[in-house]
């Protein structure tokens, strides 16, 4: 056991410490959503993922994602590899430049138990749900978090046993609502304690 996980390890029982180290988390997409909930899982102790991107970090990811000024033009899922290894180095974890589709979701995300879907657009996340939405992963998504205020509107809607959906189902990103940092950042804290309450307390039924 690393430095990172003895730390936290009396967080937990150590049944269900090991059990947050055995599950294996997919991540599709590593912009706000992505970047940020994936950091915030490697603190609850997750170290099992793949996350997918095929985008660069432009400045304007700046005012919400995870990223810092020199990671700007860079590959976001190798830029996301290191500041995830700064909190926990013993991770493991896979990353892929690539573009999520319905044909290849199989194949990235096919070994993992949760699925978080963190895209911007409408067609990408219908397609995952596809894929997913019937299967025995956990399936976290997320449906409006764009502007500003009212971030107690954000809220999370169980579709089934094991699928949920995070936002306000109505400030869906666009050319008139922008996004950032407190919505989205409070959208990736919501799906990173849904997963963890999922896990922890065995909310599966």
């Amino acid at each position: 056991m690393g430095v990172f996980d003895t730390a936290i390890s009396n967080y937990y029982s150590p049944d269900i410490f090991s059990r947050i180290q055995t599950l294996k988390v997919g991540i599709a997409g590593a912009g706000g959503i992505g970047s940020n909930c994936a950091a915030i899982l490697v603190r609850c102790g997750f170290r099992r993922f793949t996350v997918v991107d095929y985008d660069r970090v432009e400045l304007s990811n700046l005012n919400r994602q995870m990223y810092l000024a020199p990671h700007v033009g860079r590959m976001k899922v190798e830029c996301l590899k290191e500041i995830l290894l700064s909190i926990n180095p013993e991770l493991s974890l896979s990353i892929v430049c690539d573009r999520v589709t319905k044909a290849n979701a199989v194949e990235f995300f096919g070994d993992c138990d949760i699925v978080i879907e963190a895209f911007d657009n409408a067609l990408s996340k219908a397609e995952l749900f596809s894929v997913y939405l019937h299967s025995e992963k956990l399936l976290v998504g997320v449906s409006g978090i764009g502007g500003i205020g009212n971030s107690g509107a954000i809220d999370v809607l169980r579709v089934s046993p094991s699928v949920f959906i995070v936002g306000d189902r109505v400030s869906e990103v666009s050319s008139k609502v922008h996004p950032h940092a407190p919505r989205v950042m409070v959208a990736s804290a919501i799906i990173a304690d849904v997963i963890l309450d999922f896990v922890v307390n065995g909310h599966s039924n």
